[in-house]
């Protein structure tokens, strides 16, 4: 307890430490005169990673299951080459599209970051289910389980974990991709780093980087948070 005590203040103090930093090469001045439109665009920018993020697990996750039946053994790997058409493809390529498919604006931001999400979602749903022991799977069908028992009752528990780890991935990759939907007239923190960069003001770059950074930390802080309470709850006995 004392060790993981000592360990927890550690990291507090090197997270203190490196806001400092940041705020320094920033500058409290620059962070003063945008904060209006910091608050602004990383509103939108939430808006754009929730939106897709959420019709990713709707999409991804009944995929993973699908995929993972026994009907499809030797097909789920060719199906699972759809689904990686965000990751194959380049971001900037990806928003080309849906920018030609649906015009300027959140619209198709949301639908290239959905494609660019899902890969991580479907896969890691897959091998998670695809893992869960057999001995398991043979003692619930034993003492009488449905297979759609089986599935909510004993390989969807066992497999969170994995589907956890893959949704903390397709959060990552949809929080480092949104910035670039600035260049399709979404607004998001991509609306400070671009500008930034054409007009060399690196304080307004950095802090249009950082924020994306950290709101990267904060959201898979959550979600870690979130799976280990929901993990431990559902382990505890009742």
């Amino acid at each position: 307890m004392a060790i993981r005590y000592g360990k927890g203040l550690i990291g507090g103090a090197l997270v203190i430490a490196l806001l400092a930093l940041l705020i320094h090469w920033i500058g409290i001045n620059t962070i003063e005169h945008y904060r209006d439109d910091l608050l602004f665009y990383l509103q939108a920018h939430l808006i754009l990673v929730l939106a897709s993020m959420l019709a990713a697990l709707v999409v991804g996750i009944p995929a993973g299951i699908f995929l993972s039946r026994p009907t499809m053994v030797g097909r789920a790997e060719r199906f699972m080459q759809v689904f990686n058409i965000g990751n194959t493809v380049p971001p900037l390529a990806v928003l080309a599209i849906a920018l030609g498919i649906l015009g300027i604006g959140s619209g198709p931001a949301i639908f290239a970051l959905f494609l660019a999400s899902l890969l991580p979602i479907v896969r890691n749903t897959y091998e998670g289910l695809k893992n869960v022991q057999g001995s398991l799977k043979e003692a619930a069908v034993g003492i009488g389980m449905t297979p759609r028992q089986v599935l909510w009752k004993v390989e969807l528990p066992n497999a969170v974990p994995i589907i956890i780890g893959g949704v903390r991935v397709a959060l990552a990759i949809n929080v480092g991709t949104a910035p670039l939907a600035f260049l399709i007239g979404a607004n998001s923190l991509g609306s400070l780093i671009f500008p930034g960069i054409a007009l060399n003001n690196q304080p307004q770059l950095l802090l249009g980087a950082a924020c994306t950074a950290l709101l990267a930390l904060l959201l898979d802080g959550l979600v870690t948070l979130a799976s280990r309470t929901w993990l431990e709850r559902g382990l505890r006995p009742s």
